[in-house]
């Protein structure tokens, strides 16, 4: 961890902190279960020595307000559209130090890839690696993300884009992590317990690397 990233996990351990989603043009419904966030802040504050407010921030891509947050988080169902001045914001933050957790909730993968790509056209969405951090980094994930609803065959993916090493994108496809963060389904306890330690990771690995 260099410097800067230690100086930050040092305010967000004695600072509470907010996670915060993203609002995208296109017609994808970004807002749904507007819980999620909530669920996610209480648990990473209970299970770590992290404090987050159980809230949940809104922002756009375009807004310099991005870079007053270590996560952001995106999903949906259907089309996402960024404007160029959403994708160099978007990008600088990523450089900058930022995070981008995404979840497909369905319908959204043709649409995000696109985006993705034109954040960083020089660069491929590719698969994170089994030993990666962000599986390991409290809770053990051996074989990737847990899939939580099936909405297609085959098992879900974990995806991402590296700056020098680090992920700054963090894509799951047909995993569905978030909805096992909502009140709205009444999942097994199991697989609501997976996905909130995925969240878990996923948010701490944000902030320690």
């Amino acid at each position: 961890m260099d410097n800067k990233r230690f100086i930050l996990l040092i305010f967000l351990i004695f600072l509470n902190f907010r996670l915060a989603r993203v609002k995208y043009s296109g017609g994808g419904d970004w807002y749904n279960d507007p819980e999620i966030l909530p669920n996610l802040a209480k648990a990473v504050s209970e299970r770590t020595n992290l404090k987050v407010e159980p809230v949940q921030d809104i922002v756009e891509p375009g807004d310099k307000k991005i870079f007053n947050y270590p996560f952001l988080f995106l999903t949906g169902h259907g089309k996402v559209d960024f404007s160029p001045a959403e994708v160099q914001n978007l990008r600088e933050y990523l450089k900058k130090g930022g995070f981008l957790y995404i979840d497909d909730d369905y319908g959204m993968d043709e649409y995000i890839r696109k985006e993705i790509k034109k954040i960083f056209p020089e660069k491929e969405l590719k698969g994170v690696p089994y030993e990666h951090p962000i599986y390991h980094i409290l809770y053990e994930f051996k074989k990737g993300p847990p899939k939580i609803h099936e909405h297609h065959p085959g098992p879900p993916e974990g995806l991402g884009i590296f700056l020098e090493g680090r992920l700054v994108i963090f894509y799951t496809y047909n995993s569905n992590i978030s909805d096992g963060w909502t009140d709205a389904y009444n999942d097994p306890p199991e697989k609501q317990e997976e996905a909130i330690k995925m969240g878990v990771n996923i948010v701490l690995y944000s902030v320690l690397y």
